[in-house]
């Protein structure tokens, strides 16, 4: 919505003082032409805002300028309280800094109706607040990075965004190595370092930005898998599983019909329902599964 970019417009001013148009438009992802029409709103809100021409010139505001909650709603209020509600989940401080500031302004507190916690049990992770960095500064950043056959790469990335997708979070960036848009995950990534190296805004309309295409961690091909998994497995059907993949027979087991990717994920995940389910078919991947059981047996012996 328009208001929010207004809104961050009047953050950016109030922090950097005064911009030129150009890196205002880049920074919000809009034309040059919207920034101007979105001054003109502000002007007219009653916001001193104020652009100089030539040299050194820019958009700003005037110096004893104080936010006034009157230009927001009481919906909008809260509407921004609650997605700095949802970001503060990912642990960052100056998030929370920023939450506790507008909930002062704004004179009320949101509340917070929907808890989502990213975090590992026992695991901490900086890496939100060094990309969130090196995206919003523009830094070039350089990493190890383990593919899903564990092999070892050093890449030099423009982030773009971190994402949460398939229960994992990624960042997405253009790969210096590669000349593309790809996608890492975060788990796989390592000694992580943000340059000093700025890079520019890119066109990326003519590059492929497809999370299927462009991650490592997709598998080639899906293949269609018929389960039986035993009643003392039950606590896990359910969760794995939509309804309408589900078949519950008489003795309490059930049988399950789905499609899994074919990659090294798949033995790990079949394995870890151990002795409580039996892959019907297809018969290549029962043959497969009782390998690696042997290979393990055979560890024990």
């Amino acid at each position: 919505m328009v208001v929010y970019r207004l809104f961050e417009i009047i953050y950016i001013l109030l922090r950097e003082n005064k911009v030129p148009a150009r890196e205002l438009a880049e920074q919000l992802g809009v034309s040059r032409r919207t920034i101007c029409r979105d001054i003109d709103m502000l002007s007219l809100a009653g916001v001193p805002v104020y652009t100089e021409r030539g040299k050194g010139g820019g958009i700003g505001l005037l110096p004893d300028f104080v936010l006034n909650k009157s230009i927001l709603s009481e919906q909008e209020q809260s509407e921004i309280l609650l997605a700095l509600h949802s970001l503060s989940n990912i642990k960052t401080s100056d998030t929370t800094q920023v939450l506790q500031k507008l909930s002062a302004v704004f004179n009320k507190t949101a509340t917070n109706w929907l808890d989502v916690d990213f975090s590992d049990y026992g695991r901490e992770n900086d890496f939100f607040k060094d990309f969130k960095i090196a995206i919003l500064e523009r830094y070039i950043t350089r990493f190890d990075y383990y593919s899903s056959k564990g092999e070892k790469t050093i890449r030099r990335i423009e982030p773009i965004q971190l994402c949460f997708k398939s229960k994992a979070w990624y960042l997405r960036g253009f790969c210096l190595n590669k000349q593309d848009i790809r996608y890492y995950k975060l788990s796989r990534i390592k000694n992580l370092a943000v340059t000093d190296e700025h890079f520019p805004v890119r066109d990326c309309r003519a590059i492929s930005d497809d999370f299927s295409e462009n991650s490592d961690e997709q598998p080639k091909s899906l293949l269609t898998f018929k389960l039986h998994i035993e009643s003392k497995a039950a606590y896990r059907v359910y969760d794995d599983f939509h309804e309408n993949e589900v078949e519950k027979q008489p003795d309490g087991s059930f049988f399950v019909t789905t499609t899994l990717p074919d990659n090294n994920w798949l033995y790990g995940y079949l394995l870890s329902y151990g002795k409580y389910i039996e892959v019907i078919e297809p018969k290549s991947i029962r043959k497969n599964i009782k390998e690696e059981a042997q290979k393990i047996l055979k560890k024990y012996l």
